[in-house]
């Protein structure tokens, strides 16, 4: 299997370095080069901005591992936003390490959620008052959560990592592809009756990431990290049921994911430092952003070759493989309008694309 996934991830890197060349279907598709000044904030204060989203004024909220959120302004400065320490949020390191990952707004936009990978828990925070709450405790860390219009929760499982060991156990799932990643669907509260149970509707993931929810075409867009694929799944109108399996496709270990009122699909690959854009109508790929340097090209090589060989490779995970960067390339924060796109990561800041 560990052979199957690297080959996967050396075709994938030359599909889209093909598409890329050729330009097919990605006239409308915008294009940046890295330069030093797109970091955001400039001062580098934020910690591990994971995932985000924009707000209706303007700012946007991000990940962070200290308060659980931040919220950003224009020019840089940030302040917590949310109670989630309030909500059971914990990060004390060493003994307590938490990780706020994935970032969503609910449909209406009236509340963020946010997933601790390490510790399970999925907080809600209303935007207007910043009340917060812990609406579900996975038993294991929880990677993305969002929710549909009727009120149900999905969300994935990375991998079987448990809160005292949620970083430990994450990254050894990273090191050696594991397939124990899931997805789960908790249904909305039906009036008086007691909610139902939590389901899983898949299991024997790679390290299930980051999804979207299309309920205009229902369907599910999902990305396993260490299975270097983007998967698409049919959703039963009713909700909680999946149908219609397929790959869509084959890319170097997707992170995060977001769909644009285009019908593209935008996916963050981290150790590419990459984001690739596929347009669902034409199945055409572009890669719209790439930090590359001779070095970090060689670690990527050298991870493609260890992956292949079944041999560790996290010990490669250090600034030579995303500098100039300021971390590791995990995720998108797509504007409503015509607005700058940010790219949030591991690191200590974000990357600001001018429209």
């Amino acid at each position: 299997m560990r052979k199957l996934i690297a080959t996967i991830l050396l075709i994938a890197a030359a599909v889209h370095t093909g598409c890329a060349a050729s330009g097919r279907g990605s006239a409308a598709m915008p294009r940046w080069s890295f330069e030093p000044e797109m970091i955001f904030p400039a001062d580098r204060s934020l910690k591990r901005p994971e995932d985000g989203v924009f707000l209706a004024d303007g700012r946007i909220v991000v990940a962070d591992q200290v308060d659980g959120l931040r919220v950003v302004s224009a020019d840089g400065s940030s302040r917590p936003f949310g109670k989630l320490a309030q909500a059971g949020y914990a990060h004390d390191p060493p003994s307590i390490v938490g990780a706020p990952n994935g970032v969503s707004l609910n449909p209406s936009g009236t509340h963020i959620l946010v997933a601790d990978v390490y510790r399970g828990g999925i907080f809600s925070v209303e935007i207007a008052t910043e009340a917060t709450e812990r609406v579900y405790q996975h038993p294991f860390g929880v990677n993305t959560a969002r929710r549909d219009r009727a009120g149900g929760l999905w969300f994935t499982q990375s991998t079987r990592n448990g809160p005292e060991h949620g970083e430990a156990e994450l990254l050894r799932s990273v090191d050696v592809a594991t397939p124990d990643g899931a997805l789960y669907y908790l249904p909305p509260p039906r009036g008086g009756e007691p909610r139902a149970p939590v389901s899983m509707l898949d299991e024997r993931l790679f390290f299930a990431n980051g999804f979207v929810l299309d309920e205009t075409n229902r369907y599910i867009y999902l990305a396993e990290t260490t299975g270097g694929r983007v998967t698409r799944y049919r959703i039963d109108p009713d909700g909680g049921r999946l149908s219609d399996r397929i790959v869509v496709l084959e890319v170097d270990h997707p992170d995060n994911l977001e769909l644009d009122r285009h019908n593209r699909l935008w996916i963050a690959s981290p150790v590419r430092s990459e984001i690739i854009v596929l347009d669902l109508a034409s199945g055409a790929t572009r890669s719209v952003l790439r930090i590359s340097t001779p070095t970090s090209e060689r670690r990527v090589e050298e991870i493609q070759t260890r992956i292949g060989n079944g041999t560790s490779w996290l010990e490669l995970l250090t600034p030579e493989l995303w500098e100039p960067g300021p971390g590791m390339t995990t995720g998108i924060i797509l504007p409503p309008d015509d607005g700058p796109v940010y790219v949030t990561g591991l690191g200590d800041a974000l990357i600001r694309l001018a429209p």
